[in-house]
């Protein structure tokens, strides 16, 4: 199993500078690829201080001229907010300027609040089906002279200028969670990211179930699949409790956005009480510490180990979290020193 890095800007307060937490995210970003991780992971969320990224290409060349070894994806790009015309010519661009280091991942969306304020109307399925029809596209528009008339695109022949580095493209990524999505990457031979959220060890089961019937009915190589996680690695009970109540938050902010009912203001949602994230029982700090990858390295370590039985072909740490850049440092460096090692 290869490992990864997933990361963001995050701001939870206006007295976080941009500049400053720009510069966390660099730092974070240097240490996986000094750690040797196999690639960075960073995703497209607009109007939002919670996950800054409003343009993955644009974080990526950079990361591409301060990093050496890694690999460079979207983790994802939202598919409904691009042409495909758009979205494969800057595609190719950022994989010509990083000299093939590309990986795309693609998704629907999660955030109705996105799809408010770039395309009114929008919801979740009809996102979905535009990337659907989006995703296979790339590949033709980067061989060349691709005509296409779909439901949501139509467009006389076309060729993605420049062309991209990698043969035949950068490897594509397909941001799945339903049996349908995990068909529809597969069959296209995408391969496929999944975020299990709150339901533990089950739910990467079934996840991976779902991928693997997919590929039962495939005739062609089998896809990668990595798995999404928040992880920590911590020191002792007291490091790890403060990481749980952490993350206990940071899942609370999570689905407020997701549910889209609470004010905004500069692109920062109205704060929780106490008892407002206390009351949400499905991220108590005890369903977290079930829930997600955070332990001591050797706990870390022993379910890193049931994920690679269970066929997952790389792991992505996710470190957004709302914690200290000194405490997501001290995490990753005891993930890159003392976890990976063991798994090699």
């Amino acid at each position: 199993m290869e490992f990864s890095l997933f990361a963001h800007m995050e701001r939870l307060t206006p007295a976080q500078s941009h500049a400053e937490l720009y510069e966390d995210f660099i730092s974070l970003c240097q240490m996986a690829d000094d750690g040797g991780m196999r690639a960075i992971w960073t995703g497209e969320h607009h109007g939002m201080e919670f996950t800054i990224a409003p343009n993955p290409f644009l974080s990526i060349m950079d990361l591409a001229h301060r990093t050496r070894n890694v690999r460079l994806g979207t983790g994802t790009v939202i598919a409904p907010f691009w042409h495909p015309i758009k979205l494969a010519g800057e595609a190719a661009a950022t994989d010509l300027m990083t000299g093939g280091r590309l990986e795309l991942g693609i998704a629907r969306g999660a955030y109705s609040y996105e799809y408010e304020r770039l395309m009114p109307g929008l919801d979740a399925w009809d996102a979905g089906q535009r990337m659907r029809e989006t995703a296979p596209l790339l590949r033709q528009l980067w061989k060349g002279d691709c005509a296409h008339h779909g439901k949501y695109y139509s467009f006389p022949a076309s060729t993605s200028s420049p062309k991209p580095a990698q043969p035949g493209g950068p490897p594509i990524w397909i941001a799945a969670r339903d049996p349908n999505s995990h068909e529809f990457a597969v069959q296209n031979g995408f391969n496929v990211q999944v975020t299990p959220l709150w339901q533990g060890d089950e739910e990467i089961e079934s996840l991976m179930g779902r991928f693997n019937d997919a590929c039962a009915g495939h005739d062609g190589p089998r896809p990668k699949i990595l798995l999404l996680h928040h992880t920590y690695v911590g020191t002792d009970a007291e490091d790890i409790d403060q990481a749980v109540q952490d993350l206990t938050r940071y899942f609370a902010y999570f689905g407020a956005w997701f549910q889209n009912k609470r004010p905004v203001s500069q692109g920062l949602i109205q704060a929780l009480g106490a008892e407002e994230i206390a009351a949400n029982k499905m991220i108590s700090p005890e369903a977290i510490k079930a829930d997600l990858t955070i332990g001591t390295a050797q706990q870390v370590i022993d379910r890193l180990k049931r994920y690679e039985d269970l066929g997952y072909d790389e792991f992505a740490l996710w470190i957004d979290s709302g914690m200290t850049i000194d405490r997501k440092r001290a995490s990753l460096a005891r993930f890159i020193g003392d976890v990976m090692p063991a798994l090699a």
